[in-house]
């Protein structure tokens, strides 16, 4: 079965609605980016991918069982890596055809949502507008073409149990090797996912803080497409399944 599986997926992923062609409604810049992402997936460790398969595990079998897919990206202070797993999550969830997932972050501690992680996200091709100015601003993020009235993505630091956030039924990613530590058990989280990863934040001020940040950005955004593309395998091999 293993051997059939680019097959299934050239085979079944246009009946599920998703093309490699015009996979979705991501907007024009945000759909190249994630082209070159799934490109890389061999760039990833064999120790990260173990990691990654068991979040689309998890995504894949809420998403059968018909529960709702929430999960929460958490980092120390809710200002970077949590922000950019986040909106890569949502990216990657609309790219693969899962709707009805709902990503969200949050820190061990409140902030304020980094510029320098929000110009790194608009490089990429996310659409974000300042909507509150005040020391702990408030972003709009955009993600899918002809957006310019959604109410998109709300963006500000928080801590993870916030009012914002779902308090049982979710799963936790730990972005952070601080939080993974700080936070061993995340309250309500039925799963718990350490994927840590390091913290542009030590460039800022430097000449390598834009190269930095984008390949912070690049990463997060690699394993979040690795994570979902194993819960769309899981999907195309249990249709097969069910047919047989």
């Amino acid at each position: 079965m293993k051997n059939l599986l680019p097959f299934l997926m050239a085979v079944a992923l246009p009946l599920l609605g998703y093309s490699q062609d015009k996979p979705t409604e991501l907007n024009k810049k945000l759909s190249a980016f994630a082209m070159s992402v799934t490109d890389e997936f061999a760039e990833i460790s064999e120790e990260r991918k173990a990691t990654l398969r068991e979040l689309g595990d998890y995504i894949y079998e809420e998403y059968a069982s018909g529960d709702p897919v929430r999960i929460t990206v958490i980092c120390t202070h809710n200002s970077r890596r949590s922000h950019i797993g986040q909106l890569w999550l949502a990216a990657a969830s609309e790219w693969y055809g899962f709707d009805d997932l709902l990503a969200y972050s949050g820190g061990t501690e409140a902030t304020a949502f980094n510029p320098r992680a929000v110009a790194a996200l608009k490089r990429a091709g996310f659409k974000m507008s300042k909507t509150r100015h005040a020391d702990n601003p408030v972003y709009k993020a955009l993600l899918t073409k002809g957006a310019a009235n959604s109410p998109g993505i709300l963006m500000f630091s928080k801590k993870f149990d916030d009012s914002q956030n779902p308090k049982d039924g979710f799963a936790a990613i730990m972005v952070c090797s601080d939080a993974d530590k700080s936070c061993p058990t995340v309250p309500g989280a039925e799963a718990r996912f350490s994927l840590p990863f390091d913290d542009p934040r030590y460039f800022d001020g430097t000449a390598s803080e834009k190269i930095k940040y984008d390949e912070t950005t690049r990463l997060i955004a690699r394993e979040m497409f690795f994570a979902m593309h194993h819960a769309k395998e899981r999907a195309i091999l249990d249709k097969e399944r069910q047919k047989s």
